[in-house]
C-alpha cells in the first residue's frame, strides 16, 4: 500500500496500521519504513478477532510463499527479522467507508496473501460519492 500512498491521499483515504506488538518492534518498524501513518496497538487482539483474523497455518505463515515475500523485501533493502510473539497471527486489510460501513474485510492466510493495492483502490473508488472520504480507514 505504501506504493499507492499518494493515490490514497488524493482519494481522501486515511490509513492506520494495526499491530499487536509494541515497544521496540514498533519503533524499529517506523524507523525502517519511514512510516507516516498512525499505528494502533491491539495487544489484546480484540480488533483482530472482530475481523476474523485468528491464527494461521504454519505452511501459510512460514512456507515458501512467505519466504518469497521476505526475499522481495530484501531486494528492496529491508532486513526481515526473526518473528517474535505470535508469529502465526494473521493480518489483513479492512476498508470502512465514511458512513462506517465495512466495504472490504480481507483476512490473509499469511504474509504472502494480501489483496493487490489496485484491488483496494478499486473498492475505494466505488465508495458512494456523497462527500469527502475523510474518516475512511484502511
Amino acid at each position: 500500500m505504501r506504493q499507492q500512498e499518494h493515490e490514497l491521499a488524493r482519494l481522501g483515504v486515511q490509513v492506520a496500521v494495526v499491530t499487536f506488538q509494541a515497544g521496540r518492534f514498533v519503533e524499529a518498524y517506523i524507523h525502517e519504513t519511514a512510516l507516516s501513518w498512525p499505528i494502533l496497538i491491539d495487544d489484546a487482539l480484540r480488533l483482530y478477532g472482530a475481523y476474523g483474523m485468528g491464527r494461521g497455518r504454519l505452511w501459510d505463515v512460514l512456507g515458501p510463499s512467505a519466504w518469497w515475500v521476505y526475499v522481495k523485501l530484501m531486494f528492496r533493502g529491508r532486513r526481515p527479522r526473526m518473528p517474535t510473539g505470535r508469529f502465526d497471527q494473521l493480518g489483513g486489510d479492512v476498508l470502512i467507508d465514511p458512513d462506517g460501513i465495512v466495504r472490504l474485510c480481507y483476512v490473509g492466510r499469511g504474509p504472502a496473501h494480501r489483496p493487490a493495492p489496485e484491488a483496494i483502490l478499486d473498492v475505494v473508488r466505488g465508495f458512494p460519492k456523497t462527500g469527502p472520504m475523510n474518516g475512511t480507514t484502511v
